[in-house]
């Protein structure tokens, strides 16, 4: 494990623009892929079928085309986004709520070490022993944002931490992005209400891309 305070030169530029940047950060795997350019993909921890697949594949391909994909390891959406990423022989970013002692959920450890071993890295502002308490997730959405040039958000229920994300990468004068669901599944209905809002309806990478080129 390393750890990179925030004054020093390999901490990341992005997190030094935001309020309250973490002090320090404590991470595991490569460091340097933190300032390169990558996309947050998150979404509901109860997706649908479509949802994993739909996560799965455009972190795939973003993985092709060589774009770091962030999301935070929960289950679910960051699950099947971090696992897209490896399957495209890219590098993704997983940002936790807790400390390295309690890893969470406990059934991504070996999601963890993949990561790990496919050129990623794994972060957390959080001390060794910190256990996953239910608000550090909602506080580490801004580190997720910020590593982030754009927010995808797949699936996610009306009051969802990732709405959250997106949020915040608005505030942040960041590109936002939703995938369309169906209109009677409890999971679309944040992302389709992102869209009416003015988020960009996304169905393939090449509609995120676009808006960076």
């Amino acid at each position: 494990m390393k750890i990179i305070k925030k004054e020093e030169k390999l901490y990341p530029k992005s997190l030094l623009k935001i309020y309250n940047p973490p002090e320090k950060l404590y991470i595991l795997g490569d460091e340097k892929i933190l300032n390169d350019f990558s996309i947050a993909i998150v979404g509901s921890r109860n997706p649908s079928r479509y949802g994993i697949e739909t996560a799965k594949a455009l972190a795939y391909n973003l993985a092709k085309y060589n774009v770091n994909v962030v999301s935070g390891m929960a289950k679910g959406i960051d699950t099947s986004a971090h696992i897209g990423t490896i399957m495209g022989k890219g590098k993704t970013i997983a940002v936790l709520g807790s400390g390295f002692n309690h890893i969470y959920p406990k059934e991504n450890i070996e999601l963890l070490k993949k990561i790990i071993a496919t050129g990623g890295a794994v972060i957390t502002e959080y001390k060794e022993d910190t256990i996953p308490n239910k608000e550090n997730f909602p506080k580490r959405n801004r580190i997720i944002s910020a590593l982030s040039k754009g927010v995808v958000v797949v699936e996610a229920a009306k009051r969802s931490g990732s709405l959250i994300t997106a949020e915040i990468a608005l505030e942040e004068g960041k590109e936002v992005f939703a995938v369309p669901g169906n209109i009677n599944s409890k999971t679309s209905k944040g992302t389709n209400g992102l869209i009416k809002d003015g988020a960009k309806l996304i169905e393939n990478v090449r509609d995120i891309l676009e808006e960076y080129t």
